[in-house]
């Protein structure tokens, strides 16, 4: 029993999520996701297409609707707090059981529906019609009533919106297993290091060395450590990055940069003499 001396006792404000879950709120445990899953806000800017100060509020409202702070941003650096981690498992689990019911009542009325975002890396029609466009053609005729969205974006990019639940799947390039996602090959391209009709080595008929690469600008991409002819290419130092194939291109046509591409991509430009691959120069005193 209250001491009536001492006054009516503190109201004393709910603490944790009492409400129902709302469409409005799935948005913000996916942008929760992906800024947790990206370590901050500047990370996730790309991946979400928002600003930083949109992504700010976001997590500030779901931080409201939840009644916890879930994550530290300051000039400490960003770092998720004990309930933070904890939602972020739980939204984890909650998106995982969302599309396991959408594949149950789809399974159930023997019809599939609802919206299948597909990304693709860039420059996937350099390899003509291969069978992942008869496949596009079998799943659009056998089920009309999907809503196909396409979407051509860079490894990173991709990587970015398998995780945080934006892609139902991709068609990509990734070199390294990642933890979280499952991948089939369906596609082997060949890389090769090139360089531009304006660029010094692009004449040059003698050894290229380990030293005389120390010495060029070089373009770093996620598929660079992939090149089959230079597996020692992450040893060297990079002057640019471009993470998609028409920029990297673009950079090694200059004449100031060597860069990876797909052979494929890059056999018409080389048949027109704008590109060398260098893998026809002989390469000694390169690390193994």
């Amino acid at each position: 029993m209250a001491d009536p001396r001492r006054g009516p006792a503190p109201v004393r404000s709910p603490q944790g999520f009492s409400g129902q879950l709302a469409e409005v709120d799935l948005r913000l445990l996916r942008v929760f996701r992906t800024v947790a899953t990206l370590g901050g806000f500047a990370a996730a800017e790309l991946a979400l297409g928002k600003s930083k100060s949109s992504i700010s509020i976001d997590i500030s409202s779901l931080e409201q609707r939840l009644r916890m702070r879930l994550c530290r941003r300051g000039r400490g650096g960003f770092s998720l707090t004990p309930e933070g981690r904890e939602v972020l498992r739980a939204t984890d689990d909650l998106l995982r059981d969302i599309d396991r019911f959408r594949d149950r009542i789809n399974i159930a009325s023997g019809v599939l529906s609802g919206r299948f975002a597909l990304y693709v890396i860039d420059n996937i029609l350099i390899y003509g019609e291969t069978g992942i466009i008869h496949a596009l053609e079998m799943f659009g005729r056998q089920h009309p009533e999907v809503f196909i969205s396409m979407t051509s974006a860079s490894a990173a990019d991709i990587e970015h919106a398998l995780l945080d639940g934006r892609a139902t799947a991709a068609l990509t390039l990734l070199p390294d297993a990642q933890p979280g996602l499952s991948a089939s090959i369906l596609i082997s391209e060949t890389l090769h290091l090139y360089c531009g009709r304006r660029h010094a080595l692009f004449d040059h008929d003698g050894p290229l060395t380990l030293p005389m690469l120390e010495e060029e600008r070089l373009i770093d991409a996620s598929d660079a450590a992939t090149a089959s002819d230079w597996p020692a290419i992450r040893r060297l130092t990079f002057s640019a990055s471009a993470e998609t194939i028409d920029s990297r291109a673009m950079l090694i046509l200059t004449g100031a940069y060597l860069g990876v591409l797909p052979e494929a991509f890059a056999a018409p430009m080389v048949q027109d003499g704008q590109l060398r691959q260098l893998r026809q120069l002989s390469c000694v005193d390169l690390p193994r």
